[in-house]
């Protein structure tokens, strides 16, 4: 079992937090062609809760509650120790599940297969995604001008 404070947070973070966002349909689907989904127990059933969303004004402002987001959460814990936690936003139960386990696996000897048979996909995935929408927005984007006319 790999200790925690070993693993890069910022690497966990970026896992995780890719896990979240992920489209539900593209992370079954690779999590169900995963080679060898683990054993485990659960620490925490999926359950479904709902988390206040915070903002601030201009990135910079005070903040303030924006409104509340729905989200399932999970813990697993691996024959090894291995814990895995699994936080997704919206009522899907069984992508809370996966992201747990791809949390944990990610913390041990599997990490690369994992990586290569999931993660990386799922990164693409996201990232084309995003540069679709991004394309599709700056088709639209209008830019305005002034002229500055002279005074008489």
């Amino acid at each position: 079992m790999t200790e925690l404070s070993e693993i890069n947070t910022e690497a966990r973070r970026a896992w995780m937090g890719l896990l979240a966002r992920a489209p539900e349909d593209a992370l079954m689907a690779l999590w169900q062609k995963y080679a060898t989904p683990p054993r485990f127990e659960w620490l925490r059933r999926p359950e479904i809760g709902g988390v206040m969303v915070r903002g601030r004004a201009g990135a910079t402002g005070t903040p303030f509650n924006l409104g509340e987001m729905t989200v399932t959460r999970c813990s697993v814990v691996l024959e090894d120790g291995t814990v895995g936690h699994g936080y997704v936003q919206g009522r899907s139960k069984p992508k809370s599940e996966a992201a747990a386990l791809i949390d944990a696996l990610m913390q041990t000897a599997a990490a690369d297969e994992v990586r290569a048979q999931v993660i990386a996909p799922l990164s693409e995935r996201v990232q084309a995604d995003h540069t679709r929408r991004a394309a599709k927005a700056a088709a639209t984007k209008v830019e305005f001008f002034t002229l500055v006319r002279g005074e008489d």
